[in-house]
């Protein structure tokens, strides 16, 4: 059995609509998924604001490189362009952690290496799973707890857009 976090975002066309792609695509593997959560951009800031979440999936028939792959496939139907690193995008679906899983591999670096200092995933993944501990680095609300409040509070809930 694999059990993998995937953050999703969207900062571009219908930024609902790609989301609920990606939750679709991972539909029978579901088992968890926060609300959606509203972000200014991060690395490159000069773009539309995103739209977040997290979503916990598990099969037995994935492992960490399945996870990606179906991720990247989603992105594609979602028309996602790479032009910049950080840049616009449709669909973000990025590989947070699967299981206890390390990889240096440059196409897939578990845990994700960013994650710790990201409020745009901790607080959703936090939500969608309280008891959520991120390999080698520990309970994500340790993680949340340690990062500035600036960080925190640029992350808004938005309950008025429902993920499913």
């Amino acid at each position: 059995m694999s059990r993998a976090v995937l953050s999703l975002g969207s900062n571009l066309g219908d930024r609902l609509a790609h989301l609920r792609l990606a939750v679709a695509g991972f539909a029978d593997e579901l088992v968890a998924a926060s609300s959606v959560y509203e972000t200014a951009a991060w690395g490159v800031t000069d773009q539309p604001d995103f739209l977040n979440a997290i979503i916990v999936v598990e099969s037995d028939r994935c492992d960490e490189w399945d996870w990606l792959r179906r991720g990247q496939e989603l992105e594609r139907r979602a028309e996602r362009v790479r032009e910049r690193h950080w840049g616009p995008r449709t669909l973000d679906v990025d590989v947070v952690t699967v299981d206890d899983v390390r990889s240096d591999h440059p196409d897939l670096l578990l845990p994700h290496p960013g994650t710790p200092a990201r409020a745009t995933v901790l607080i959703p993944w936090l939500q969608a799973d309280p008891d959520a501990d991120l390999p080698g680095r520990g309970p994500v609300r340790d993680l949340l707890r340690a990062l500035p409040e600036s960080e925190k509070a640029g992350v808004t809930r938005r309950d008025d857009l429902p993920l499913r």
